[in-house]
């Protein structure tokens, strides 16, 4: 697979202090990659040296000639006071036309709130517009900060799916930070854990064993939720749903545990 983004040893200070030491990953075509790590590790730090938005101190940042991103923040601050719908928010992001935006809606399950206030969504709404948002752009990366922030369980695992559907469908690549962990472990390719160094990088299945990963977020059954598993021999529409109410799909969300 061909590498978008190749980070060799980066480091970046803030007030004298490491933010990031000496951090190197690799994210190639059509791979997803989790970001994950205990809060003030330096993963949004991370992602916004690769946007360009920080500068290392030292290391490299090689990028694929004209690579063409997507990105959703961790938060959006919109003026509470601005009257806003969603399409008129497709139409800052740039010259994209009326078709282009109704499509970037439909891709994520969303056309049907082209003309609803953006201060009015849920959580998951809010997330599938800035999603949107992004494709438009048709990146070869699509980078997510926190993509679950605010969603509820059974609307995580459907954006998940709803990720997964998108990188097929672009055949781009995927970097997201998330602490879902017991969520996102099932729907990711490479897993890098920080905590302001990398402590361990790989597989899913390898890492949650990783002692690294243990001492840092326990063992996967420790939690409250299970892994998610989802297994499929049906097909699912764009926005992650079955196209038929057959039994295509079935479903492990993670029980709760109850003592």
């Amino acid at each position: 697979m061909t590498s978008l983004v190749r980070m060799k040893n980066i480091s970046v200070r803030f007030d004298d202090r490491d933010v990031l030491d000496k951090i190197s990953l690799d994210i190639k075509t059509n791979e997803i990659t989790t970001i994950i790590g205990p809060n003030g590790a330096g993963k949004s730090t991370l992602i916004k040296a690769l946007l360009g938005l920080v500068k290392p101190y030292k290391g490299q940042i090689e990028k694929k000639a004209k690579l063409t991103i997507g990105y959703v923040p961790q938060k959006l601050k919109l003026n509470d006071t601005l009257p806003l719908h969603v399409d008129r928010f497709l139409k800052l992001a740039g010259r994209y036309s009326k078709q282009e935006r109704t499509e970037a809606l439909r891709l994520v399950g969303a056309e049907h709130l082209a003309r609803n206030d953006m201060h009015r969504l849920s959580g998951g709404e809010n997330q599938r517009v800035l999603l949107a948002r992004a494709l438009l752009r048709r990146p070869e990366l699509l980078v997510l900060d926190e993509p679950a922030q605010g969603v509820d369980v059974q609307g995580q695992i459907e954006l998940y799916n709803l990720i997964e559907i998108i990188r097929h469908r672009f055949q781009c690549a995927v970097l997201m930070i998330s602490h879902d962990l017991h969520l996102v472990m099932a729907k990711t390719d490479k897993v890098i854990c920080i905590n302001h160094h990398v402590c361990c990088s790989g597989e899913p299945e390898a890492i949650s064993n990783h002692p690294s990963y243990v001492e840092l977020f326990g063992r996967p059954n420790d939690g409250p939720l299970a892994f998610y598993h989802h297994s499929h021999n049906g097909q699912h529409d764009l926005s992650g749903y079955p196209k038929e109410k057959d039994d295509c799909c079935s479903h492990n969300h993670g029980a709760t545990h109850h003592d």
